[in-house]
């Protein structure tokens, strides 16, 4: 920690405090968080959950670990370091966001996920204090609860701030999947649009009450699994039909309003996939086209936000069954040696290197070839397969005919000011995010979780 000059804390939470941090030898701004809890181990250390994780993981929209050190039995991650989260920028805001800016934000967040489940991983803690700022780029954060894909369940009940958890997870049930992360991405994204909470519960049966009042009751047919998990816990559904989301989100397109009615389906199998999500109407202005690969008619019609790569080939229709052409990432994290130098065991330095050596998923990733005794209620969780090769004349000649949609940013109204998202009391820890719950009598905040 010699190399580092502290400069101020930014967040503190319940399992560490984060602090801005310079590092003298190179003069570059980073995030350091420092961990309250003693480890006595380096083996118990990289074998952390948002160790594993990260290290396995190089991506523009995903949070970059630098390094781990571990000294005197404290242990420091190293991040790169970010401007703000969603949180704050929400926060107290007069107005509503464009729903550009909405659109190019949950651009780049989906194709983070769809890299990230490609990986094997899923996140289980998604929320807009974990989705990370600056300027045009935004990164999901705080891997402390993401697990394996094809880890052996029953997993905990408890994952994610209450009012982004799935409705699987609320009623208890010991095996889900990538679907949790889609369902928290839904209510993000009616938040952002509308500067409150979605589902603004503030106990496990609250919260299902809030999702009903919103979607409406679940029938026996449209979800028989969590009739199921309901009945092995003794809980009742209210009977409530529901609305139509456009009435909560007037200034939302229709493009948005489906996306989002999609990703909340009570039913985890119904929920699109992180790739399918990227191919959506939705985003159908956020696509990237190459300069070298632009014909002269596409010059003119491709608006590429900065920060916004994505498939160079169009869908017209609602979901596409192909394959997402993703970029592949710069680098990738290099094997940790079993064996180390004295002095040296205590940091373990997240050297990247050519990603076309070791940028391949996981093995097991791929839900088809995961253990009989794993099978989320879910979906068979497809995988995001390896970027695909396309000939430039091919991609010239398919750009050349696609067309681009335009993009929807008006506002029709403002939303009334009661529930407004934020609240919070006190510092707030960019990158752990942790809630607490709302006391009673008292008005809707931001700690939440539990």
């Amino acid at each position: 920690m010699e190399r580092y000059k502290i400069i101020k804390e930014v967040g503190n939470g319940t399992f560490g405090s984060v602090w801005r941090a310079l590092n003298k030898q190179t003069g570059e701004v980073v995030a350091i968080k420092k961990m309250k809890k003693k480890y006595y181990s380096w083996e118990e250390c990289i074998n952390l959950r948002e160790v594993k994780s990260l290290r396995k993981m190089s991506h523009p929209n995903i949070i970059k670990l630098k390094e781990v050190i571990r000294e005197n039995d404290i242990l420091y991650f190293v991040f790169e370091y970010m401007e703000c989260n969603l949180y704050h920028l929400m926060k107290d805001r007069p107005k509503l966001f464009l729903e550009s800016e909405v659109r190019n934000w949950c651009f780049q967040i989906f194709q983070g996920l769809a890299y990230m489940h490609q990986r094997g991983y899923f996140h289980r803690d998604l929320k807009p204090e974990n989705l990370l700022v600056s300027k045009d780029t935004i990164k999901i954060a705080d891997f402390g609860l993401a697990r394996e894909i094809n880890s052996q369940p029953p997993y905990t009940e408890y994952v994610s701030t209450r009012w982004y958890r799935a409705p699987e997870v609320l009623l208890q049930s010991p095996i889900y999947g990538p679907a949790v992360d889609m369902w928290a991405m839904g209510a993000i994204m009616a938040e952002l649009l509308t500067l409150r909470p979605l589902f603004p519960g503030s106990s496990e049966a609250d919260e299902i009450y809030k999702i009903c009042n919103v979607i409406g009751t679940p029938s026996k047919s449209e979800w028989a699994h969590g009739h199921e998990l309901a009945g092995a816990i003794n809980y009742q559904f209210p009977q409530i039909p529901g609305v139509n989301l456009s009435i909560l989100l007037p200034s939302a397109s229709e493009d948005a309003i489906n996306l989002i009615t999609s990703l909340c389906s009570w039913d985890p199998c119904k929920r699109p996939t992180a790739v399918e999500v990227l191919q959506h109407r939705f985003f159908q202005s956020c696509f990237y086209v190459p300069p070298s690969l632009r014909s002269k008619t596409a010059v003119a019609r491709t608006p590429p936000s900065a920060g916004m790569k994505g498939s160079s080939e169009q869908k017209t229709n609602r979901w596409s069954s192909s394959t997402l052409t993703n970029p592949k990432p710069s680098s990738n994290f290099s094997p940790v040696k079993s064996q180390f130098s004295p002095g040296v065991q205590r940091k373990l330095q997240m050297n990247y290197q050519d990603a076309t050596r070791n940028d391949r998923p996981l093995k097991g990733s791929s839900i088809k070839q995961q253990p009989a005794k794993y099978r989320p209620p879910a979906r068979n969780v497809p995988v995001v397969g390896s970027a695909v090769k396309t000939r430039a004349s091919d991609a010239a000649e398919k750009l050349a005919n696609m067309t681009i949609g335009s993009s929807r940013a008006s506002i029709k109204q403002p939303f009334p000011q009661p529930m407004k998202a934020g609240g919070l009391h006190g510092q707030h820890d960019l990158f752990l995010g942790r809630s607490q719950d709302i006391l009673p009598g008292r008005s809707y905040s931001r700690k939440v979780a539990g």
